[in-house]
């Protein structure tokens, strides 16, 4: 199995011009901002995207990124099981903003939403507050909800993967349209 590489942002920006860049957030985080030239292929439709992103790589370097650097390292673990060797940026986009590199936005786009991590802090905190409230007035085994909140996240953070943030993902606002994905892996073939 390949093993991804990781670069630094002051070597992911150096290098951009001869990178094939793969963002794997949602569509919503990617419309916020992504680095100049990158593709959006969401960490669950990567499987679907094997074959144009192996060609790519058979055509030079892929640089996979995110947010943080979590979910480019599960797609690199999901291409390099399939031949395909890849880079990861070290802490995601935002590294490279905190960086000051730039970050480019779909022209007309109106449609950012809240970053993954947002938006599961948000939703864990709604379900926290929730099962304590109903728990209090209620029934108390409504606090179970709660519970297996703060379990979740003990384990989110142990296997550094967000079952959360899995099941966000597939909400409307963060799925890609079917011909925002065909067009994309067009793009890729092109390349």
């Amino acid at each position: 199995m390949n093993t991804p590489t990781t670069l630094a942002t002051h070597e992911a920006h150096n290098r951009l011009h001869e990178l094939t860049v793969i963002d794997v957030r949602t569509p919503g985080e990617y419309a916020g901002g992504h680095l100049p030239g990158a593709l959006n292929i969401p960490l669950d439709q990567i499987r679907r995207a094997l074959p144009d992103i192996s060609h790519a790589a058979a055509r030079g370097h892929v640089l996979v990124v995110c947010a943080s650097g979590a979910r480019s390292e599960n797609a690199c673990r999901i291409l390099a099981e399939n031949g395909i060797t890849t880079a990861t940026l070290s802490g995601g986009t935002g590294a490279w903003a905190a960086d000051g590199h730039d970050l480019h936005r779909p022209q007309g786009s109106a449609r950012a939403t809240w970053g993954m991590e947002r938006q599961v802090r948000f939703t864990a905190g709604t379900v926290v507050l929730l099962g304590l409230l109903l728990g209090f007035v209620l029934h108390p085994a409504f606090q179970i909800l709660s519970a297996g909140i703060a379990a979740g996240l003990v384990f989110s953070a142990l296997t550094n993967t967000c079952g959360m943030a899995a099941v966000l993902a597939k909400l409307p606002h963060n799925r890609p349209r079917a011909a925002d994905l065909d067009d994309t892996l067009a793009a890729l073939r092109n390349r």
